[in-house]
């Protein structure tokens, strides 16, 4: 009998800590998302064409095996989320957007 080498979970934490599935811009949360939705692995790749049947099939190995630590990744991403949300919001109030935007094509314009 042959030893074999199992496949490495293709996942790759990025410079910004979003962890994303290798080679693609494909994100966990994306697959996680789906996958809690319902979706199988092959739906997830025909969503998302640059995944590979194998990389979903594993990524979703992967996540059921280690669902708390994905469950406090993905909750560590909303706050960050919301964090980033409520500064940009500090910064450039949501209220009256469309009065602004409006003002900023000047008169004439619908």
């Amino acid at each position: 009998m042959h030893a074999f080498q199992p496949s490495p979970v293709p996942l790759v934490a990025g410079n910004d800590g979003v962890i994303r599935i290798s080679g693609t811009r494909v994100t966990l949360d994306t697959v996680v998302a789906a996958f809690d939705r319902g979706s199988t692995a092959e739906e997830i790749v025909h969503q998302y064409p640059t995944l590979s049947l194998e990389a979903a099939y594993t990524a979703i190995g992967w996540i059921l095996q280690h669902r708390g630590e994905v469950d406090a990744y993905l909750a560590q991403r909303v706050a960050e989320y919301s964090a980033v949300r409520a500064e940009n919001e500090k910064r450039s109030p949501p209220e009256g957007i469309r009065a602004r935007l409006l003002a900023r094509r000047g008169p004439g314009h619908p």
